[in-house]
């Protein structure tokens, strides 16, 4: 795997990581920036810089088993775009030249995605089925972006059509895109076969990820068939969720005996951030449940970092912990640790704020700061991985 377009992803995630950690220090101590656009900036580093570029390497490591030149060219011109979004949107926001960068993002997305259907090769015909599945997600998610301009032209963006439009970018890039995409890898590490019991789990998986969209335009447009069908969603993800554990199980146990203390639990995390994803959102077949969540904003940030920082990005610190550019030591365990902690304690000062304010309790002392604090963590883990690889020399590239 190549090493400078890994290090560009990790100095992708602590640069957005870092502007993560600026958006809650305003709250301590109030420093001249727009907080609007510096979180646009985090947003679309963290999305597009470090998820998809990572997926990108990833991708084309494993899948792609001749490596042509027009990759490595197509990475460095998507990670053009993402650099002229991390200096347009801290200034201007949504304006002329970052939603140039943008686009030019989304175009690179197409070509990359038909690039990876043309010449993806494995010899697991079910991860194939994931990998397509996946990039099919990432088109058809950008229909939202498009909707954004004819949105805002005709109703506004405090409109239902805006929102609705924002939510289902998000929805299938998240539930779709980066999920899928991340199944897909592991499953090719577990080198899991075809058979029934995959099928049924794919089949649902997309089915559940198609359906429960209807929560979220719920949130804009109320009505009772949309709670319905979020419903039938969420058993139909419960049902992926079993027939998960039925093929990775065995699998699962075989590979972890042959790996590393530190990436053993880094599996144990994503993991585990997975299912709590699952049960968090079965429980918004209690409507009281869901509204409750999207009112209050410390669950819906938590809900995000749960998936992209447990989830999504716990599955890529495992996979690239099994690379060859990866030296374990010390350092290396005590950024691991450090991101963990960093995530877990994060999470539950954010869970405990957010029950504080529905019983109108209030602050917890100290809040702010507290959460400012925990948050420098995950920085700093993700630095002591950049030191691990620029300082670890072999680079010999692993297949498996």
């Amino acid at each position: 795997m190549p090493k400078k377009l890994v290090l560009v992803c990790l100095l992708n995630f602590f640069i957005a990581a870092v502007f993560g950690l600026l958006l809650r220090y305003v709250f301590v101590q109030p420093i001249e920036f727009n907080y609007r656009y510096l979180t646009h900036a985090h947003s679309h580093v963290a999305m597009l810089g470090w998820v998809y570029l990572m997926l990108f390497t990833l991708i084309v490591h494993y899948f792609i088993p001749n490596k042509k030149p027009i990759y490595n060219r197509l990475f460095w011109v998507t990670q053009l775009a993402v650099v002229g979004m991390l200096i347009s949107f801290p200034f201007q926001g949504y304006a002329a030249v970052s939603i140039s960068f943008s686009t030019l993002h989304i175009f690179c997305s197409y070509y990359f995605a038909y690039l990876i259907f043309k010449h993806h090769k494995t010899n697991h015909k079910g991860t194939s089925r994931l990998l397509k599945m996946a990039l099919a997600f990432m088109l058809v998610s950008t229909i939202g972006v498009w909707c954004l301009g004819p949105a805002v032209a005709m109703l506004g963006q405090a409109s239902a059509f805006y929102q609705i439009a924002i939510q289902f970018f998000l929805h299938f890039q998240f539930n779709g895109w980066f999920l899928l995409a991340v199944i897909a890898v592991f499953f090719h590490k577990l080198q899991l076969q075809d058979s029934k019991q995959f099928r049924l789990f794919f089949k649902f998986l997309i089915i559940s990820t198609i359906l429960t969209f209807a929560m979220p335009v719920n949130w804009f447009a109320p009505h009772p068939v949309l709670l319905w069908i979020n419903g039938i969603g969420v058993i139909c993800q419960l049902t992926a969720l079993f027939y998960f554990v039925i093929i990775a199980k065995s699998p699962l146990k075989k590979l972890l005996q042959t790996q590393a203390t530190i990436t053993k639990y880094m599996y144990v995390f994503a993991l585990v951030c997975f299912v709590l994803k699952i049960v968090l959102q079965s429980a918004s077949l209690i409507p009281e449940v869901s509204n409750l969540a999207y009112q209050h904003r410390n669950f819906v940030i938590g809900f995000i970092h749960l998936t992209m920082l447990g989830v999504i990005s716990g599955f890529l610190f495992a996979f690239l912990l099994q690379n060859s550019l990866i030296k374990h030591s010390k350092t290396l365990t005590f950024g691991m640790y450090a991101f963990i902690l960093g995530f877990v304690l994060t999470e539950l000062i954010l869970l405990i704020q957010g029950g504080f304010f529905y019983f109108g309790i209030g602050l917890l002392p100290n809040y702010y700061l507290i959460l400012f604090l925990c948050s420098m963590l995950l920085p700093l883990g993700v630095g002591c991985l950049i030191y691990n690889i620029l300082n670890t020399q072999e680079n010999v590239p692993k297949t498996t």
